[in-house]
């Protein structure tokens, strides 16, 4: 579990790189969750919620995002 709640973190932090780019647009992001299975489960908030491309934003930028600061992750969902 130890190592767990350190993906997490990296995780956040990962998400605080990204997180001005969706502000700045009128979004935010919330960390929900990161499985055994290593999927990472956000919620999309402001304008990102419902937003047509909310799931392009998802794929293409938190996504990679986290996954080249913590390549264990091998998803993320938005839940």
């Amino acid at each position: 579990m130890a190592e767990l709640l350190s993906i997490k973190e990296r995780v956040a932090k990962a998400l605080e790189r990204v997180r001005p780019y969706l502000q700045s647009d009128g979004g935010d992001i919330d960390l929900l969750d990161v499985t055994e299975d290593m999927t990472v489960k956000v919620k999309l908030t402001g304008a990102c919620h419902g937003c047509p491309y909310s799931m392009q934003t998802l794929k293409a930028g938190v996504e990679q995002a986290i996954m080249k600061e913590v390549p264990e992750i091998k998803r993320v969902i938005s839940a």
